[in-house]
C-alpha cells in the first residue's frame, strides 16, 4: 500500500510541475500579452493628426455614387480607436477603420455619397468619435457639385 501511495504522489508532482509549466508558457507568449495590452491601451487616449477635414467635389452627374476619403495619422503614444462614425443624412454612407491605428500609422475614413435626386450644390459631414486627448469628437466636411439629369 505504500508504494501505491508514494505513487500517486509521484505523479501529483509531475501533474503539478507540468500545470505550472503551461502556466509559465502562457504568461511568456508575446502574441497573447499584446492583444490584451492593446485592448487595454485602447481604452487610454490617443492624438490624432487630420490630413483632411474638407473636400470639394464638382461635376458628377446625378445618379452618381462618390467616395469621399478623409486621412488622418496617430501622432500619439497609445492605439487610436476610431468608435463611431455616422452621417449627416442617408445619401451618404460612412465606413471606419476596423482596427486600432498604433502609433505613427496612418488611416483613412471613407464616406459614398449617393447623388440620386439630389442635383445642385450638396454639403454633408461625417461625425467622427475617437478616443483622443482634447476632443473625442470631430467633424469631417464635404461639398459636392451634382449637375442634374438631362431630360
Amino acid at each position: 500500500m505504500k508504494k501505491n501511495h508514494k505513487s500517486l504522489i509521484y505523479l501529483l508532482c509531475i501533474g503539478l510541475t507540468a500545470w505550472t509549466g503551461c502556466i509559465s508558457e502562457e504568461n511568456a507568449n508575446p502574441a497573447v500579452n499584446t492583444a490584451s495590452q492593446v485592448n487595454a491601451d485602447a481604452e487610454k487616449t490617443a492624438e490624432i493628426e487630420w490630413i483632411d477635414t474638407n473636400k470639394v467635389i464638382e461635376n458628377i452627374e446625378e445618379g452618381q455614387k462618390v467616395e469621399v476619403v478623409f486621412r488622418f495619422k496617430n501622432i500619439g503614444k497609445n492605439p487610436l480607436v476610431i468608435k463611431n462614425v455616422s452621417a449627416s443624412c442617408g445619401c451618404t454612407v460612412p465606413e471606419r477603420p476596423d482596427k486600432p491605428l498604433m502609433p505613427g500609422q496612418t488611416g483613412f475614413i471613407k464616406g459614398v455619397f449617393d447623388s440620386e435626386g439630389r442635383p445642385g450644390e450638396n454639403h454633408k459631414t461625417l461625425f467622427v468619435d475617437a478616443n483622443t486627448n482634447n476632443s473625442m469628437s470631430y467633424n469631417l466636411e464635404f461639398t459636392v457639385m451634382v449637375n442634374p439629369k438631362k431630360a
